[in-house]
């Protein structure tokens, strides 16, 4: 059972996606993140790194990412790319992955490709409001990234708002779930993790 959860930058999709996990069982579900499919930028000055469009879907290998999720779909290992967002380069080494029961993929334009969409049994949209995202994002990779408040601040309005607009935004209508507050929506997260049991339990 593949499982994609989208949503804009800092919505919650990580918290959705570990209470997904919690409820379970971390033995049955394979947690993927889009985030480790950015291409590999070691070849480009690091000045030109600084200023790619990551919010972009041409930031992102969506082909390894589809041809992984269909390998594992057939019950075969991958390979999983390990992704440094401080050089914004792949390091040399992968993550062994075992096929689960359960695969998670999760990112803020895992819905933009309609092959991938069609290799989902559930999608998931979290949402949250605009204010509450910028100023978890803003924390996350000042924490996390290596980022000055000024960069994020730059690139937030330079490449994040307008590609939330232009791709994110519009790939809600291809959910089948809407989940306001994302894990911390207990409701949303029960009908859910009922749903994922009774398609296993089947």
């Amino acid at each position: 059972m593949i499982i994609g959860i989208s949503g804009g930058t800092g919505s919650g999709k990580t918290t959705a996606a570990r209470r997904i996990i919690d409820s379970i069982g971390e033995a049955n579900v394979l947690y993927l993140q889009q985030d480790s499919y950015y291409r590999n930028l070691a070849d480009m000055p690091r000045d030109f790194r600084d200023r790619v469009n990551f919010d972009h879907p041409d930031a992102l290998d969506g082909e390894l990412l589809l041809n992984h999720l269909e390998a594992l779909r057939a019950g075969e290992p991958i390979e999983c790319p390990v992704y440094d967002f401080v050089t914004h380069t792949r390091r040399p080494e992968s993550v062994h992955v075992e096929a689960l029961p359960v695969i998670i993929v999760e990112g803020i334009l895992v819905f933009h490709d309609a092959r991938m969409r069609r290799l989902m049994d559930m999608k998931i949209f979290v949402d949250c409001d605009p204010d509450i995202r910028f100023i978890r994002r803003l924390e996350r990779d000042i924490r996390e990234r290596g980022r000055s408040v000024e960069s994020v601040v730059e690139q937030y309005t330079a490449t994040v708002r307008p590609m939330h607009l232009q791709f994110v935004e519009p790939s809600k209508r291809f959910a089948d779930v809407i989940l306001p507050e994302g894990g911390f929506n207990e409701v949303g997260i029960d009908l859910i993790t009922g749903k994922i049991r009774s398609v296993l339990s089947g």
